[in-house]
């Protein structure tokens, strides 16, 4: 989005809003579904699998799902959440999205991830947010980059059950506002 201001190109980012994951939302795990959007995480989940994964949306035991919308419009442009495991010995928060591939390549998911940085230090109850893409995933590793992760390496996944994937592990501390 541009703006001419005293003769001068502005460009304004698309601003995002996180709105909590609800019971009219599965429309949004269908589109998500496709082998495009799910091809780092082992390909399209069985219909049983999204309608079991929608009742974890929307009934958090430890964390949150959302639908990232714009600000603008209120258009719908993807989710991202937060939720409890356990890594090397201790509780964090780790992280997933993903943005539709019509809004991809415009910087919102990484806008989506520095909102629920402030969502996940809201909910406390763990020092850090984890993100896990894959190695080869090089948008979602940019993601991480832009939304102010460090990297600490990578790490090896079963995800889904029974597929295994070469990860990096992406941490920020949401204490300190950094890696």
């Amino acid at each position: 989005m541009a703006a001419v201001e005293a003769g001068v190109v502005v460009e304004r980012a698309e601003q995002v809003r996180l709105v909590p994951w609800g019971e009219g939302d599965f429309w949004l795990l269908e589109r998500t579904n496709s082998p495009e959007m799910t091809a780092h995480l082992g390909g399209p989940e069985s219909a049983e699998k999204l309608v079991a994964r929608h009742r974890r949306y929307v009934e958090p035991s430890a964390g949150r799902m959302y639908r990232v919308t714009l600000v603008e419009s209120g258009e719908t442009v993807g989710s991202i959440g937060f939720w409890e495991r356990e890594w090397r010995d201790a509780a964090v928060w780790e992280t997933g999205w993903g943005i539709l591939p019509e809004f991809q390549g415009r910087g919102l998911a990484a806008r989506a991830a520095r909102a629920l940085m402030a969502e996940a230090r809201a909910a406390g109850g763990h020092r850090y947010l984890h993100a896990f893409p894959s190695v080869e995933h090089a948008a979602s590793n940019g993601v991480c980059r832009r939304a102010g992760f460090t990297l600490l390496g990578q790490a090896e996944f079963e995800y889904p059950k029974g597929h295994w994937l070469t990860s990096n592990d992406w941490r920020f501390d949401l204490e300190g506002g950094e890696g």
